[in-house]
């Protein structure tokens, strides 16, 4: 597995009903909602592709559990 040089954002749109919680909370502003939309009919949550830090505040204020996954940079030789 490639390591992790900057922490990321992934978002599964067909799980996202559009609440806009994650976006509101994010505090780096890197999340918007999609002008497009999902399989249920909801705009869903998108990832700019950076600036995120990793702070996990959007995978906490999500309802949908499984949606919203944080990727951390990795620190060390921990491999």
């Amino acid at each position: 597995m490639a390591e992790l040089k900057t922490p990321r954002v992934e978002i599964i749109p067909d799980q996202c009903k559009g609440c806009e919680l994650c976006v509101s909370e994010c505090p780096k502003k890197v999340l918007s909602m999609s002008e497009k939309i999902n399989r249920m009919g909801y705009p869903y949550a998108t990832y700019s592709g950076e600036g995120c830090i990793g702070c996990g505040i959007c995978f906490y204020a999500c309802p949908e559990a499984g949606t919203i996954t944080v990727y951390k940079k990795e620190v060390g030789g921990n491999k």
